[in-house]
């Protein structure tokens, strides 16, 4: 099965701070406001600054509360978020960004329709916005129209084929539907573009599940190259690892999965499960306790347990 990355998850990270309207500068406030490599809580912090001074009128002041709408979600204020949004667009009814943003709020609060909604404005006020595309595409895919995704995706790209994250999401649908070379193709035009550790996860995840396992693997290496203390990296190659009977190298990536990630109850049961494989039964045993401890549903590790008369 896939591993567990979610595509709300993944497709979060599209959205932006509004655009920075243009017209005279601002201060320092103004700037940190769309401050893109700015935390969100940063962001609030200065577009907060730049709304209660009142120093900013029209569709300046509909960017400061755009931008901190955008925050504001990112933190998961969502009602507070869509409040600003909301003044955003009477501010500059003709403000894409906006209506983008408050799409992502609704995306969040599950109302894929209204969310849709809001995309279409956005796109019919800028046409050429390939977030909003791939935005809806988010939306789409979450309602289950999966073709329309890809459409939108499709969109997206067309108007920016730099667009690393669509290429992901495209590449994501693809995945779903079982279209492997489609999928390979999207993730490697991903990793050309922008080399991640999801980008190689997301291909090895598509080598893996249509049984290419060396080429898996040496996605999942190039993961930990990249992100040597993410545990992602190593618990995914361990498992590689282990479908091609390789229960010492299983062993010593689950070793460092659980290093950098103690509380995964699965990394647990498949150390412990190399571990019984190798002949080491007391190592097995705490392993498979411990994703028990951890997951008290797993039922490889009841089973392996029980096999080795320890429950």
């Amino acid at each position: 099965m896939r591993v567990q990355l979610s595509v709300m998850a993944l497709l979060a990270a599209l959205a932006s701070a509004a655009p920075v309207p243009a017209a005279a500068e601002g201060g320092p406030a103004w700037e940190a406001c769309f401050a893109a490599a700015n935390t969100p809580d940063e962001r609030v912090k200065a577009c907060s600054t730049v709304i209660d001074t009142g120093s900013e009128t029209g569709q300046r002041l509909a960017g400061a509360y755009c931008s901190r709408g955008h925050g504001l979600t990112e933190k998961r204020e969502l009602d507070a978020a869509l409040s600003d949004l909301d003044e955003a667009v009477k501010l500059a009814p003709d403000y894409a960004c906006a209506y983008n943003n408050r799409g992502r709020v609704y995306g969040f609060k599950g109302d894929y329709d209204r969310a849709i909604a809001e995309y279409d404005q956005a796109i019919k006020l800028d046409p050429s916005m390939a977030l909003a595309y791939s935005n809806r595409g988010d939306a789409r895919y979450n309602k289950g129209d999966l073709d329309g995704a890809i459409a939108d995706f499709d969109a997206a790209i067309k108007r920016n084929p730099n667009y690393a994250r669509a290429y992901a999401n495209r590449g994501y649908v693809y995945a779903r539907k079982h279209d492997t070379a489609h999928a390979l193709a999207d993730y490697s035009m991903r990793i050309k573009l922008a080399p991640d550790l999801l980008a190689y996860i997301d291909r090895g995840n598509v080598y893996r599940d249509s049984e290419q396992l060396d080429r898996a693997a040496a996605d999942y290496g190039e993961a930990i190259r990249i992100a040597p203390t993410d545990a992602r990296g190593w618990r995914n190659r361990g498992m590689i690892r282990l479908f091609q009977g390789n229960n010492k190298g299983g062993v010593a990536d689950y070793d460092k999965a659980l290093q950098y990630d103690p509380s995964d109850a699965f990394s647990w049961n498949n150390r412990g499960q190399a571990r019984m494989r190798l002949g080491d039964k007391q190592g097995a045993i705490a392993d498979l306790r411990k994703a028990l401890e951890l997951n008290p549903d797993l039922a490889t590790a009841r089973e392996a347990l029980q096999r080795l008369g320890a429950l």
